[in-house]
């Protein structure tokens, strides 16, 4: 009850004066309870990357149960739920299902004591810290709602429960096992992610890129070893890998327009055994954000001639040159389609009020939604909102700053379940409907059929 009376209080004073015109906002509200169930259960059971298997089980079992035919196993542990409802438009739904190696500590009664063992040995706790398990639970959400409202659209919903999003992998396995040649291949694809950088039930969209390319590079530098009290007989490969970290700042500094935007970051730095010994090798590991190809491009090229250019400038033989590896993990950027997403902002001022629908930044994270919109060369339009989670109260008492706050991927980011599952849900599902009637309102069934 207690659910039911906190949706009543943020619905109606969040809602526009004018009534909606179906009973979706009630609808979601009375399955609110159940919904809450599934979100504890499945924050309480977080799986990694491509083990996704009881959390796919949830949501077969629950499409199922709302009449959708579900195929599980897709790109390994993938679910695609499929309900036809006459002639039109495929429409694509995606959830994404993985959690982190993050040991929660966030002190909720429903927080995961799993524990597993990382590769190489170490073991870590497992946790939902970047929210996948509200995406969970608006889908299931959604699919009771859109099989409940098939009088009001007409087409195939194809539902998607994607694994492997923190790793970048899980939408391009789903792809290549055949997700738009087994199942229907959508015209439209719609998804979600929480934030933790707006309020619970607040809405946050944009055209054009949200998300950034995301390019892992390795860098081998080689050098030449030595006894540390006689530098002059070796080539030293971390002055050399010190000298190429500071000169990739003058990539995005000096070589990227100002108006555009890019991100190169040496996240790690190894080299060297002992104080007295010279070594033969550092190794560098980079992370590269961009927005468009070019960038992209210019980005990853600078990087090779800086490494080769700062080799020569030391005096490495050409047999030693540093070997640059952009990584098989690359996760292209999420761009909404212009069309498709105005007409989204539109429906969502409509439906919530304009005070609850925020226009956000582009982010400099990554999201392999994009793939879903790339995969097809006729053309997938798509569109990926957020919807926020921080609690009312914990927002007003950081007045907006986002240093005191946690931020996802954080072991304290708790999103409030309830504004944010509800407002997600209601969202989706309606943006759903929407993009089933863009040629016009659906035939609503009458009791002879």
């Amino acid at each position: 009850m207690r659910h039911l009376l906190l949706f009543a209080l943020l619905a109606s004073a969040a809602a526009p004066v004018a009534a909606q015109a179906d009973n979706l906002r009630a609808d979601v509200a009375r399955d609110l309870p159940s919904l809450i169930e599934i979100y504890r259960d499945l924050h309480a059971h977080p799986e990694l990357s491509f083990q996704e298997t009881r959390s796919a089980g949830v949501m077969a079992r629950e499409a199922r149960a709302a009449g959708f035919t579900v195929t599980e196993g897709v790109g390994r542990t993938g679910v695609v739920a499929v309900l036809e409802n006459g002639p039109g438009p495929v429409i694509l739904l995606r959830a994404d299902m993985d959690a982190l190696p993050v040991t929660e500590q966030t002190g909720l009664p429903y927080a995961s004591t799993v524990k597993v063992t990382q590769e190489g040995g170490g073991e870590t706790g497992v946790m939902h810290a970047c929210g996948h398990d509200t995406h969970m639970t608006a889908w299931i959400g959604t699919a009771r709602r859109m099989a409940a409202m098939r009088d009001q659209w007409r087409g195939t919903l194809v539902m998607v429960g994607q694994p492997a999003e923190e790793i970048g992998s899980g939408a391009r396995a789903m792809l290549e096992d055949g997700l738009y040649t087994r199942f229907p291949k959508p015209r439209t694809a719609i998804a979600f992610h929480d934030a933790a950088a707006l309020p619970a039930g607040q809405i946050g969209v944009r055209t054009g890129y949200v998300m950034a390319n995301v390019d892992p590079v390795d860098i081998l530098v080689r050098g030449v070893g030595g006894h540390g009290a006689y530098p002059h007989l070796a080539k030293d490969p971390i002055v050399l890998a010190s000298r190429i970290v500071n000169s990739l700042q003058t990539l995005v500094s000096r070589e990227i327009d100002p108006l555009e935007s890019g991100v190169v970051t040496v996240g790690s730095f190894h080299g060297g055994t002992k104080h007295n010994i010279i070594g033969d090798e550092a190794r560098l590991q980079l992370t590269v954000r961009s927005y468009t190809p070019a960038v992209r491009q210019h980005l990853l090229d600078g990087i090779a001639r800086i490494a080769r250019g700062e080799a020569i400038a030391a005096g490495i033989p050409e047999d030693r040159m540093p070997v640059v590896t952009t990584q098989d993990e690359f996760t292209p950027a999420v761009y909404n389609s212009d069309a498709l997403t105005t007409e989204t902002i539109a429906l969502f001022q409509s439906r919530f009020g304009a005070d609850r629908v925020t226009a956000t930044r582009a982010q400099m994270g990554g999201e392999d939604f994009s793939r879903f919109r790339l995969a097809d060369t006729d053309g997938v339009e798509a569109v990926l909102f957020w919807v926020g989670g921080v609690p009312q109260a914990k927002w007003d008492e950081a007045g907006g700053d986002l240093s005191k706050l946690p931020s996802i991927h954080s072991p304290f980011w708790a999103p409030d379940p309830e504004p944010t599952i509800a407002a997600a849900t209601e969202a989706i599902t309606a943006a759903a409907i929407a993009a089933f009637n863009r040629d016009g309102p659906a035939r609503t069934e009458n009791a002879a059929e």
